[in-house]
């Protein structure tokens, strides 16, 4: 089983609208096989990550843009992903929403071996940051870019944190 990575942009940014393309999702992933790890909607709604767990064989790339339809204005994905700094299996226990998200676009000198050691050697410097919880991470498997979570009190901690890890921040989403 794999992860794979789907970003909308909905046509109407209202609550309810992201509640129903969330649900079109679950219920066209559950249809072809497939499970919803995790949604995550932005503070105004203006966009949505979906991590969905199955086979590539599944036709995600055909199911879910059918189920949204004309909800989205815009759909990213499949993008396979590795979830990195949480257990799979914990994430779909918790369901806890996170309270920010940063997306890094990755430089292409940083393959996924690169990643993966700075993210080791990194992680133990969020100590300096107390205020600040870093929950995980999905890499796109191609390196493109990263989804990092973190419960933190405002925007100005999670800038912070991501300071003391060396790491930009390309985008800064508070989650609803």
């Amino acid at each position: 089983m794999s992860l794979y990575l789907f970003e909308i942009v909905p046509a109407v940014t209202t609550k309810e609208s992201a509640t129903q393309i969330i649900e079109a999702v679950t219920t066209a992933a559950a249809t072809a096989g497939a499970e919803v790890v995790e949604s995550q909607v932005t503070a105004g709604q203006q966009r949505i990550f979906v991590v969905i767990e199955g086979n590539s064989d599944l036709g995600l790339e055909n199911a879910i843009p059918s189920a949204v339809g004309d909800r989205a204005e815009q759909l990213t994905g499949p993008d396979e992903v590795r979830l990195v700094g949480a257990e799979l299996e914990e994430i779909k226990k918790l369901r806890k929403g996170a309270g920010y998200l940063v997306e890094w676009d990755l430089p292409a000198e940083i393959d996924m071996e690169t990643y993966l050691a700075r993210k080791k050697a990194n992680s133990p410097k969020y100590a300096e940051v107390p205020d600040v919880s870093f929950l995980r991470t999905y890499v796109r498997e191609d390196t493109i870019k990263c989804l990092c979570f973190y419960d933190a009190p405002d925007e100005a901690a999670v800038r912070r944190a991501r300071e003391v890890v060396s790491t930009p921040v390309d985008r800064l989403h508070e989650l609803g």
